[in-house]
């Protein structure tokens, strides 16, 4: 069992910056794949990006991979979502997931998530 608990969440102007953490505890973490979803109102969950705890292989979404940035610190089990150049249409809850399997797109593919952190960007 893995247990994630997501923060850093919050309002935001258009432009800005924030830096989400995802906290990982329970099992081995650094066998797992954590990755970053988003979910909108009305609108499917969507994957932002993913690392593997133990290659350190990263991927990401074609529509962020130029202003977000995963990373981990292994001492602390947390993993970060560095997003920048902030805009109103990335309004959404935020969600880290983890899984065992590999660096996923699929939230089918994931085992284990966290309860979600707002971020609400405005104009």
């Amino acid at each position: 069992q893995v247990q994630l608990v997501e923060s850093g969440g919050g309002l935001v102007q258009v432009g800005g910056s924030l830096r989400l953490s995802c906290a990982a505890s329970g099992r081995t973490i650094s066998s797992y794949t954590v990755g970053w979803f988003r979910q909108a109102p009305g609108k499917e969950r969507e994957f932002l990006a993913a690392t593997s705890w133990s290659s350190g292989r990263t991927n990401y979404a074609d529509s962020v991979k130029d202003r977000f940035t995963i990373s981990r610190d292994n001492a602390e089990n947390t993993v970060y979502l560095q997003m920048n150049s902030l805009k109103p249409e990335d309004t959404a809850v935020y969600y880290c997931a983890a899984n065992y399997r590999g660096l996923y797109y699929s939230t089918a593919r994931y085992d284990y998530w966290g309860q979600g952190t707002q971020v609400n960007v405005s104009s």
